[in-house]
């Protein structure tokens, strides 16, 4: 069986610690880094990856 080269992600919001976003991402690739809608807060906010267990 063929090693997935993408890896599933998720994106925590830097203002709120809310897990919103579920992603993937190349595992050679750089950290996430993205302005994302956050629903709880009504406003784009700086969103980071973390590690899926």
């Amino acid at each position: 069986m063929a090693k997935d080269k993408r890896e599933r992600v998720v994106m925590v919001c830097q203002e709120s610690g809310d897990l919103n976003y579920y992603t993937s991402r190349s595992k050679t690739a750089e950290k996430l880094e993205l302005k994302k809608y956050n629903p709880r807060l009504r406003k784009h906010t700086l969103h980071k990856e973390k590690k899926r267990k």
